[in-house]
């Protein structure tokens, strides 16, 4: 079952610009999929070290450090120890700022972990000046034990983009969001993110459509019957150019 909604969950509301929605039923779960078809259709692609300005409030695209500048937090408990035991693995050719791996995560007081900062940028980001060049050491890794990146990176940075967010109603019957993440998301007004790429036409310059290039996160995040499902329902819309513009890119009249 699929339909076009609008959402308004737990506060959440879709903003100013208007945004379509494909709602689908899981069959295994009480559990309702809705999916931003906005943004999975879009043309959104990483620019990491390819113009990306950054997301501190001055641009500094020759830094390399992308959206690394705050580090990452860790979403639970299953989540730290995974990025504990990718840590074992990293060494000097991965990690340039490598140290003792109890100071390399630590707890604020609200009882989050999170990566550390050094020198203006997560611990584990690599920077330009590294032998193998800027970027994620986990990402890295990645690479070079012929894994994915979303295999050795902390959660939210393997999802990001996309944000999962689930919502219960009374009756046990969970609404699930599978949305792009926004400026707003990373603290509203008081956020100290200042640029984010996904409200960026800069970033909109990919050569398929997100649902189609996240796939391996699509299907971890829904997992493989819904991502088909979904992708059954997209192809269909962008092959008869049933879609709305991202607002990032979407022509406004004046």
């Amino acid at each position: 079952m699929a339909s076009d909604v609008g959402a308004d969950l737990d506060g959440w509301s879709p903003g100013d610009d208007s945004r379509e929605w494909l709602s689908l039923e899981d069959p295994h779960e009480h559990r309702t999929w809705l999916f931003d078809v906005t943004f999975l259709t879009s043309a959104w692609t990483c620019i990491f070290a390819a113009g990306c300005p950054g997301i501190d409030a001055k641009p500094a695209p020759e830094l390399q450090l992308g959206c690394c500048s705050h580090g990452a937090y860790i979403t639970d408990e299953l989540d730290l120890a995974h990025v504990r035991r990718m840590m074992a693995e990293l060494d000097e050719e991965t990690w340039q700022h490598q140290c003792d791996p109890a100071k390399a995560l630590w707890q604020d007081s609200d009882g989050w972990w999170r990566t550390r900062v050094v020198d203006g940028a997560c611990v584990f980001a690599n920077r330009a000046s590294h032998p193998a060049g800027a970027g994620c050491a986990f990402h890295l890794l990645a690479e070079q034990t012929g894994r994915r990146p979303m295999d050795t990176k902390p959660e939210i940075c393997w999802q990001a983009p996309l944000r999962r967010e689930d919502h219960e109603t009374v009756t046990g019957h969970i609404y699930t969001m599978v949305r792009e993440w926004e400026l707003r998301d990373w603290g509203g007004p008081d956020t100290d993110v200042s640029w984010w790429c996904t409200s960026e036409g800069q970033a909109h310059v990919g050569h398929q459509p997100v649902y189609r290039a996240l796939r391996d996160e699509l299907t971890v995040i829904c997992g493989p019957e819904m991502y088909v499902e979904l992708c059954a329902v997209l192809d269909g819309r962008v092959t008869s150019a049933q879609v709305l513009p991202h607002p990032a890119v979407r022509r406004r009249d004046p």
